[in-house]
């Protein structure tokens, strides 16, 4: 794709707020530039199952362009999306709001009456992901249903908001959410493989509503192309413009392109963004806040595989979150699938082990084959992972925060408040052996967890969080950047508290407020 030398916004990244942002700008008068680094895939290009990793797993030194990441740090494992539609393409659609909690501590407290303001912002959001209820009450869902009935939860339990178009199974309509302006689209048909990409033009992906009105308001997308600076033209606080320099991100080696802009948003991801923005405080934006790459955090969630016995079972029908429920106050449960056929996973587990002590877990997980050897090799044997495994994922209001710095060989993490994140949460797996007995199943789960104690998330929040000022915060309650002008950050890192849930609509809706305060162009 062949740029123009200048936008009046370039866009880094094509996630939540990304899309949010070139929507909003590019109906405001002003021309966009996207730029994201990972491809641009259809619908049939996605991988059948998590197997094709060249399609899957983002690991661009191995030439693996697809659109799951995983990163490894001291403190936490991240699972996150890369392509156009950023986490999108791989989250499972759920689209709850946060408890009141939510919207009252973190460094945005106090900053504005958060839960009034955006509520109207919920609602847009809510629309323009075509948010539905998940009709399908398939075995993973009935398996929750009984878990909350043996635990007196019955009222908890509920179907998930989600974005999915459900309409008739497999039966293809002109666009059913924009008055004809966006894509057609096709009744779900439950294959369960939500997070390997929708092959069947059935999940709301931003491609297909954000991202998809943008280009028809002239909004351009550049993939494959990964930003490396940053730096203001002129004046040192940006009132004059930026030169972004680019290269494509999935070539091992590739010449450096500069583009300018009047401004910028910051709309990587956590991953992005803040790994980003440490590098420019260095070097070409120093008047960045001291509190870049602080307070991190995740929802304080637990992923637990349980792995059922039973041949008949099929836990992989149905959306990749179909229902949850409310434990109490601060917790959630979610049954999570993949599609049939997707059992990469397995190769990155073992059992599940409830005990802190590092000895005493290397003992215990020893020990286990030798409890029940022929149900354990079952498991490790089962003729398909993804089918006979439900992924319970436990979620938590309370919080710890990490510090993400720059090291050597890219992003570090150090403990910044509270108690370090644990892979070994008693309310996690108390309730997975719970589900486990309902479902004749064995738990295990990744096995960094079990052998080094450092827990995995698929909701990595923070590092460029909302203060009062640069000394609180990176950005202000508009998600402007301290110390710079038509600077924005709008992705996960902006989020300045715990929502305990998945964070996907709180993103879209927080980059909608951001996005309505800025003015049309003259």
């Amino acid at each position: 794709m062949q740029t123009k030398p200048h936008y009046d916004f370039i866009i880094i990244g094509s996630g939540f707020g990304g899309s949010v942002s070139a929507l909003r700008l590019a109906e405001k008068g002003y021309s966009v530039l996207v730029i994201e680094k990972g491809k641009w895939y259809k619908d049939k290009e996605f991988p059948k199952t998590n197997w094709n990793l060249k399609r899957w797993m983002w690991l661009p030194g191995l030439k693996l362009f697809g659109i799951l990441k995983l990163t490894f740090f001291r403190h936490i494992s991240v699972l996150s999306g890369v392509g156009v539609g950023g986490g999108s393409l791989v989250y499972a659609n759920t689209l709850p709001k946060p408890k009141p909690q939510f919207f009252n501590h973190g460094s945005w407290a106090g900053l504005a009456d958060w839960e009034k303001e955006l509520e109207p912002h919920y609602e847009t959001a809510w629309r323009m992901l075509g948010a539905a209820q998940n009709p399908m009450i398939e075995e993973a869902e009935q398996a929750m249903k009984d878990l909350a009935h043996s635990i007196d939860k019955d009222k908890a339990f509920e179907s998930t908001k989600v974005a999915v178009y459900f309409g008739e199974s497999g039966r293809t309509v002109d666009d059913p959410y924009f008055d004809g302006k966006g894509p057609t689209r096709t009744g779900c048909v439950g294959c369960g493989a939500c997070m390997t990409g929708c092959r069947y033009n059935a999940k709301n992906t931003l491609d297909k509503n954000y991202l998809h009105l943008a280009q028809q308001l002239g909004v351009e997308i550049l993939a494959e192309s990964k930003v490396s600076n940053v730096e203001p033209i002129g004046k040192a606080d940006g009132s004059e413009g930026y030169k972004i320099t680019y290269h494509k991100s999935t070539r091992w080696f590739s010449h450096s392109k500069t583009v300018t802009a009047k401004g910028i948003v910051f709309a990587g991801g956590v991953l992005g963004t803040v790994s980003l923005l440490l590098k420019l405080r260095k070097t070409s934006l120093p008047n960045l806040s001291s509190k870049v790459g602080d307070e991190v955090r995740s929802n304080n969630e637990a992923l637990i595989l349980n792995v059922t016995l039973d041949r008949e079972k099929d836990l992989s029908k149905g959306i990749a979150i179909g229902s949850i429920i409310d434990l109490d106050e601060n917790s959630h449960l979610e049954p999570v699938k993949y599609g049939a056929g997707s059992g990469f996973w397995r190769l990155l587990m073992m059992p599940m082990v409830s005990e802190k002590n590092f000895f005493l877990r290397i003992i215990k997980l020893l020990l286990i084959p030798f409890t029940d050897p022929i149900r354990w090799l079952r498991v490790f044997f089962v003729n398909d992972f993804a089918k006979r495994s439900s992924v319970l994922l436990f979620m938590q209001h309370l919080d710890s925060t990490l510090r993400f710095k720059r090291g050597v060989f890219g992003m570090k993490s150090r403990l910044s408040s509270g108690k370090a994140p644990s892979a070994f949460i008693p309310e996690a797996h108390k309730i997975a052996r719970e589900h486990a007995k309902i479902t004749n199943s064995k738990s295990v789960v990744m096995l960094t967890e079990t052998l080094t104690g450092i827990p995995s998330t698929a909701h990595i929040l923070g590092g460029a969080v909302m203060g009062k000022d640069g000394q609180s915060g990176v950005i202000d309650k508009d998600n402007k950047v301290f110390g710079y002008v038509n600077m924005y950050v709008c992705d996960g890192s902006m989020i300045s508290a715990n929502p305990g849930v998945n964070p996907s609509l709180s993103i879209t809706a927080i980059s909608e407020r951001a996005m309505s305060k800025i003015q049309n162009k003259l």
